[in-house]
Parts: structure tokens; sequence; C-alpha cells
């Protein structure tokens, strides 16, 4: 069982930047992949990125060059920097793992806000 809490979300304007957190509840170390997921209001969750246990990242197209993804496996940690933030950006934004035994765990989510 993995527990995930995500926090750094909030109302910016576009052009700002914001960094979400994502804190797991134990070692993070041999997670298959963890990725942030994002959902806007009327529209289905989309991949925003993900990471994987090589390091290795993926980016959805809408958000390369301004998204970072990144972990911290000392810290239990993921990150999403997120640069340059455009109305289209919010959403409500969950971190997802996928453990060792392929299980998938999601956080309870942040509200991102990017006012124009």
């Amino acid at each position: 069982q993995v527990h995930l809490v995500e926090s750094g979300g909030g109302l910016v304007q576009a052009g700002d930047s914001l960094r979400l957190s994502c804190a797991a509840s134990r070692s993070i170390f041999r997670m298959i992949a963890m990725g942030w997921y994002r959902q806007a209001p009327g529209k289905q969750r989309e991949l925003v990125a993900l990471i994987a246990s090589d390091g290795s990242t993926n980016y959805a197209d809408s958000v390369k060059g301004r998204f970072t993804i990144s972990r911290d496996n000392a810290k239990n940690m993921m990150y999403l920097q997120m640069n340059s933030l455009k109305p289209e950006d919010t959403a409500v934004y969950n971190c997802n793992v996928r453990d060792e035994y392929s299980r998938d765990y999601w956080g309870q989510g942040t509200q991102v806000t990017v006012s124009s």
C-alpha cells in the first residue's frame, strides 16, 4: 500500500510558475513509474508527465518545454515544476505511482488555477 499526498497547487497568473510535490508513504525506489495527471472541468483525465525507475521521462505535448518532472528517492518525493503557466493548465493535478507489483495508487489531487 502507498499513500500519496500532493501539495503546491494554487491560484497564479499566466506566465507564473508553480512546483507541485507528491509525498509517498513508503520508499519509491522500486516504483516502476510515477506520474502526474490532470483533469479539467468537463474533460477527461490526461497524462501530464511520467518518470520511470531509470529516470527516463515522458511529457504531454502541451507541456513539453514548460514542465519538468523529477523524483527524489531518498525523500520519497516526486515533483512537477511548472513554468510559463497558461490558463489551459487549470485543472486538478493528481500524482500516481505504479509499484513493483504493477499496482496503481493515486493521491487526492491539488487544484491549479491559472488566470489570464
